[in-house]
């Protein structure tokens, strides 16, 4: 049993519960890519990751778990038009890569409801994310790059929208450097709900958030190739 598994045992968290957690623990390879990182919170450190705005963001306690919460709006300036709540993984750099997340919306329902992840992440005016919104438009439920210019969306392919509810739910991104491909996936990990060929960005960061909404995260795991020595 993992280490994770006992202490909520011990805890008094139910034993099922418990069990769940031996089954979900992450396989140390995923489409070929080795596991780089795997971040569940329970350590409550949060100290590799940096957040734009630190005061935006809070470990908290769900059903005897700890979650990483982005509660409030970041208080910052972007040099142009993208997310503000960001959230970056320190210290790896990837090129290709598989982002894997546990996330929930809190925010209310309105057609933009959404959360973000990004990767490819270089600094605040270089980087990929994906939008996860309720109702597509040319800014929402999208791939969008953010190259010195504000936001454009990339997607050869996406959906009417992500049906977002209070629910916890599974999204993954899987980029391939040499083609270029991204493929992304929510809940059903056989079939890209968006996809997007681009192949500005080589190499970045990964990292997860919103554009101005509010949600909870979890499970994050990060397969890929290490990038030691950036072009």
């Amino acid at each position: 049993m993992s280490i994770r598994a006992w202490t909520l045992l011990l805890a008094g968290v139910n034993f099922f519960h418990c069990l769940s957690l031996i089954a979900a623990e992450p396989a140390p390879v995923l489409l070929g890519r080795p596991l780089l990182v795997s971040e569940d919170f329970e350590s409550g450190g949060t100290s590799h990751w940096a957040p734009a705005d630190p005061q935006a963001w809070r470990l908290i306690e769900q059903d005897g778990n700890k979650v990483f919460q982005q509660f409030a709006q970041s208080k910052v300036e972007n040099p142009v038009r993208s997310p503000f709540n960001r959230c970056i993984l320190k210290d790896l750099t990837v090129g290709d890569c598989v982002l894997d997340v546990k996330l929930q919306s809190t925010a209310r329902d309105y057609p933009h409801r959404s959360l973000c992840l990004f990767f490819g992440f270089q600094d605040p005016s270089h980087m990929y994310y994906v939008h996860f919104g309720q109702k597509t438009d040319d800014h929402a439920n999208q791939i969008f790059i953010v190259n010195d210019e504000p936001r454009k969306k990339i997607s050869t392919k996406t959906t009417p929208g992500t049906a977002w509810d209070d629910q916890w739910h599974h999204a993954r991104i899987v980029r391939d450097v040499a083609s270029g491909q991204i493929d992304v996936y929510f809940d059903d990990m056989q079939t890209p709900v968006m996809t997007a060929v681009d192949k500005t960005f080589t190499w970045g960061r990964v990292g997860i958030g919103s554009f101005d909404d509010t949600g909870n995260f979890d499970d994050v795991l990060v397969y890929g190739t290490k990038v030691e020595s950036k072009p």
